[in-house]
């Protein structure tokens, strides 16, 4: 990487999202307030309300959507205290924003996006493997430049920076082992991409290591090649042993699949061969 990587347009309610330890996302009620433009919290927990009463008309329980919180915050001269805080689910994000201010157009762009990650999140529930492979396989490719793009402000500058980053993220998921390594236990040839032969579940854990490093990094405002590395090898390992606390199977143990731009093609194809409906 002789040059900074491409970062992407991202929404900032992508970029607020988060990962908890069990790979559920939430998002931050603070920081959801700051994204639509509330300088008073006070008034932003009103439409927190709003929110909590569409969600238990609608039949959802609200601890499964919005979860009480408290955060410890500066105030100076090293002193912190406890503030109110909310982990909202996508479901309450959406409610939220259908009972915010809307004359802001932030909330517009919020509803919008919500609605369509909403949809998105239903398809995939109802997906068969290969196209959970499929997707997840496409997330993991626009988080890896967002992760490249927080490792380069850190410091990783080179091609060979960043191979030596990913292989710490890949040691500490993988119980010491790099990315030959990987290809070594997976039975896979040197021109083969890992990624591309991991299954949902893989693949789902080295998405969970991307996000949350990326997140580390840039809320630590960790600066040095040899603290990003550090950074990245302590976040594979704790996705590591939530793994092994949860009763999964460990990745480097998953089987091999065959190239998921293989099954993409393929599906591809059996949608156009499909007789149309007379």
């Amino acid at each position: 990487m002789t040059d900074k990587p491409i970062n992407e347009h991202i929404s900032p309610f992508e970029e607020a999202r988060q990962i908890d330890e069990y790979g559920n996302e939430y998002w931050t009620a603070r920081t959801l307030a700051k994204i639509l433009d509330y300088t008073d919290f006070r008034n932003f927990e009103k439409a927190i309300k709003k929110a909590q009463v569409a969600c238990e008309n609608s039949g959802q329980n609200i601890p499964d959507h919005f979860v009480e919180s408290n955060e410890m915050v500066e105030i100076g001269s090293g002193a912190k205290r406890s503030i109110k805080d909310y982990r909202l689910s996508r479901y309450a994000c959406y409610l939220i924003i259908q009972n915010a201010d809307p004359s802001k157009e932030i909330v517009a762009l919020g509803q919008t996006y919500f609605a369509v990650q909403t949809r998105k999140q239903e398809v995939f529930e109802q997906a068969t493997e290969d196209e959970r492979r499929i997707m997840l396989r496409d997330e993991l490719r626009k988080h890896n430049s967002q992760l490249a793009d927080a490792a380069y402000q850190a410091g990783v500058l080179t091609t060979v920076d960043f191979g030596v980053f990913q292989n710490h993220g890949y040691k500490g998921l993988y119980g010491g082992l790099d990315a030959k390594g990987i290809h070594a236990r997976k039975g896979l040839k040197k021109s083969q991409k890992i990624l591309d032969h991991m299954g949902s579940t893989e693949l789902a854990a080295n998405l969970f290591r991307a996000t949350q490093t990326e997140e580390k990094i840039r809320r630590e405002n960790i600066q040095g090649k040899d603290e990003a590395n550090q950074a990245h090898f302590d976040v594979g390992a704790k996705v590591r042993q939530t793994i092994k606390e949860l009763g999964g199977t460990m990745p480097e143990e998953l089987p091999t699949h065959e190239d998921v731009k293989k099954v993409e093609r393929r599906l591809q194809k059996q949608q156009i061969d499909l007789p149309l409906d007379e």
